[in-house]
């Protein structure tokens, strides 16, 4: 929370605004990093109308929120132009999360194709992948095919985002109760000395800070299939400008130089 509202009293990327204030959707506000983008992007809203997509009628905790009815009518009715599909966890939290749509993976197509019927033209998709385990290649391009048809079917600005595995932050997890899985977990905790400090996880505010200030900045560069790399959600996560770097990486300039590959110390 801190960050999106810190967010508030920073200029959008670039230091230009979008050409109008957009009407934006969220399918999977949800989840963890669902909410942070919530809050990311009424932080940065710049007159934008936000609003979630849910199965039953709420009352949004977030003042600017609109709640829509997942269906044809009420998306029609909301009249989005822009929206983001966010894959996420479960939080576990009594419930309260249900009411919210949750994507799955296997829908991104059908999704998509909703969306681009109710008039989206600009969606950007939060894919988390283990970059440590995908071919260099993969990095910049189209993870399967369902992406591949999703860019088909006409978005003037489509945007998938790549990151590191979504570890749980603090105070996400819950130790199990059973001495297997106990250790099970040391095991693969033991696994980060594999993983390069460059595809860590980073914290579900930094990505959502990102994918709001890029999802503002659309309206504002030539269209295009984009796809962002887990690098610059590092580089974003170390501090960088985020104006700068984004205004850089829309034009199609290569990202700054990462450091050397270094091992993660030991966690007990």
């Amino acid at each position: 929370m801190l960050q999106a509202l810190q967010a508030a009293h920073r200029p959008l990327a670039g230091g230009r605004a979008a050409a109008k204030p957009l009407r934006v959707l969220v399918l999977g506000g949800g989840g963890p990093l669902g909410s942070a983008v919530l809050e990311a992007l009424l932080a940065q809203a710049a007159g934008a109308t936000v609003g979630v997509a849910v199965h039953q009628p709420i009352t949004p905790a977030l003042r600017g929120l609109q709640a829509v009815q997942h269906d044809a009518p009420n998306l029609q009715a909301f009249a989005p132009e822009a929206a983001v599909l966010v894959f996420d966890r479960m939080r576990h939290a009594n419930g309260r999360d249900d009411a919210f749509v949750r994507p799955q993976p296997a829908d991104v197509l059908a999704l998509a194709q909703q969306l681009f019927a109710a008039g989206v033209r600009q969606l950007v998709v939060a894919v988390p992948h283990t970059t440590a385990l995908l071919p260099q290649a993969l990095l910049r391009g189209l993870a399967n095919l369902d992406e591949g048809a999703v860019a088909a079917l006409g978005f003037g600005q489509l945007v998938f985002m790549r990151m590191a595995s979504d570890a749980p932050e603090p105070g996400d997890a819950v130790l199990p109760r059973v001495w297997p899985q106990r250790l099970a977990d040391w095991v693969l905790r033991q696994m980060r000395l594999m993983v390069p400090n460059t595809e860590l996880p980073v914290r579900h505010a930094v990505v959502a800070e990102v994918l709001a200030h890029v999802l503002y900045l659309l309206p504002t560069v030539p269209q295009a299939t984009r796809v962002l790399p887990p690098q610059l959600l590092w580089h974003a996560a170390q501090g960088a400008q985020l104006g700068p770097l984004l205004k850089d990486w829309l034009a199609g300039s290569p990202l700054p130089p990462q450091p050397a590959r270094t091992r993660q110390g030991l966690r007990l």
